[in-house]
């Protein structure tokens, strides 16, 4: 690509400075086919889809995980801060002792652990878990992205009356970001809870939430101050969620799940995942994917689908289902139930495409047309771990010729070398499936004065 750019930036200064850089405008070599990256999409396609996969199914894990760790650290900070300093929290094992923290340290509940005398600030844990809790909410249940979820405040929380019923519904408006256009998301009864949540912790003595000027890392400008959602008290001011402490927040929460991907190393999630497995977890339980390309602010149906996983199991129903619709247009003797023979034979019929160096193709019902001459069979299908084998008998049938030919056996020669020629085009085959290529020499450009 920057070699196409190269060539086509030439041309561009060609057409403005024809004097000067009309002698070196020349076509490009490389072609617009050449540097198409359908391929690559796929692939990454394939790898954003194995992600939700393997993420989808243990995203309760994860929720319930940070529930708890939310509950246990705000009964452990309640605990401790009921408990005289020095003394044991009540309900700790191992036993933990209130530790005596110095003025200096305001509202801070500090402990430490009697056998080695270790510290933990357990203001700072409660906090912790509580912001793990609300984010992995908030982002689960909206699909939202890293940016918009740091930038909703407390005027994000609007409402809604239905013309037809008059019923007052609750909205989440989400700020422009990506596509700078603003949307409006219905608030769940479970987001609701977070939300309020969020809202009772961050209220002051006056009621009103705190107004925090953050920093846009996309657009490089300091926002005016905000009454964010997600902010928190650092020392005496508040600061709002960075980007960086969202992930902190993800990780420290999934080292507690303990969970693993395939290949058995400590499993990972970005905000973003949140933001497919809502989408695929959406159309899944049938909601239409325009409507969900609105609620997820695309400009393009096409980038809802791709956020989509397909699922196998999603695949076999579909299938079978397109199946039974069928097969109620179709005569129902057509669908008899095959005999046990039949069946039987059906089964023998694929235990014996099995052979020695590879799989033979033939379609059910149908002989052998090589008299089971497999090598020069063109619906073989060689295993590339019998190679060796494929090469010893090609030596064989090298050396068998040679004593045909020397012995007079005119008629065998034929038929050796038919099959010489099969055993080496199985061979050509399995090299071809390797990927081996050969190298081609594009030269290198010389100026006009080295010709």
């Amino acid at each position: 690509m920057r070699v196409r750019a190269f060539y086509l930036d030439i041309a561009q200064w060609a057409a403005e400075e024809p004097a000067r850089w009309g002698p070196w405008a020349v076509p490009c070599p490389i072609s617009d086919d050449e540097i198409h990256k359908a391929k690559e999409r796929k692939r990454r396609k394939a790898r954003m889809d194995q992600r939700t996969r393997e993420r989808l199914p243990v995203l309760p894990i994860l929720v319930s995980t940070a529930d708890r760790r939310r509950h246990v650290a705000a009964d452990l900070l309640h605990a401790a801060r009921n408990t005289e300093p020095g003394a044991v929290i009540p309900g700790t094992d191992p036993a933990l002792r209130r530790a005596v923290a110095p003025k200096a340290a305001g509202h801070l509940t500090w402990a430490e652990e009697p056998s080695d005398g270790r510290r933990r600030n357990l203001t700072y844990e409660e906090e912790e878990a509580f912001w793990a809790f609300a984010a992995i909410e908030v982002l689960r249940l909206t699909g939202v992205r890293n940016e918009e979820l740091l930038e909703l405040t407390h005027h994000s929380i609007t409402q809604y009356r239905l013309p037809s019923t008059g019923e007052v519904v609750p909205l989440l408006q989400i700020a422009p970001s990506k596509t700078d256009t603003e949307r409006l998301l219905l608030v769940s009864p479970e987001l609701a809870d977070v939300l309020s949540a969020i809202i009772s912790r961050l209220r002051g003595p006056t009621g009103a939430i705190p107004l925090v000027a953050a920093y846009d890392v996309r657009e490089k400008v300091w926002n005016p101050p905000m009454p964010l959602l997600f902010q928190r008290g650092i020392g005496s001011e508040h600061r709002a969620f960075t980007p960086t402490a969202l992930r902190k927040l993800l990780i420290n929460t999934l080292a507690a799940t303990g969970l693993t991907n395939a290949a058995g190393e400590v499993l990972t999630f970005s905000p973003h995942d949140f933001r497919r497995i809502f989408v695929t977890d959406a159309i899944m339980n049938g909601l239409p994917p325009h409507i969900a390309q609105v609620i997820c602010g695309h400009k393009s149906i096409d980038t809802t689908i791709g956020y989509k996983a397909v699922y196998p199991a999603e695949t076999i129903e579909a299938h079978r289902a397109f199946i039974a619709r069928r097969r109620a247009s179709r005569p129902s003797e057509e669908y008899r139930i095959p005999t046990e023979e039949e069946w039987d034979a059906f089964l023998a019929h694929f235990e014996k495409r099995k052979v020695s160096i590879g799989t033979c193709a033939r379609a059910f019902g149908t002989p052998c047309i090589h008299e089971h001459a497999c090598v020069r069979c063109s619906l073989l299908r060689p295993d590339p771990s019998q190679r060796a084998r494929l090469a010893e008998i090609r030596d064989n049938l090298i050396a068998r010729i040679a004593e045909a030919e020397t012995e007079g056996w005119l008629g065998e020669v034929e038929g050796l070398q038919v099959s010489l020629a099969g055993t080496e085009e199985k061979l050509r085959q399995l090299d071809r499936g390797h990927g081996q290529h050969t190298a081609v020499d594009l030269g290198i450009p010389t100026t006009r004065g080295d010709r």
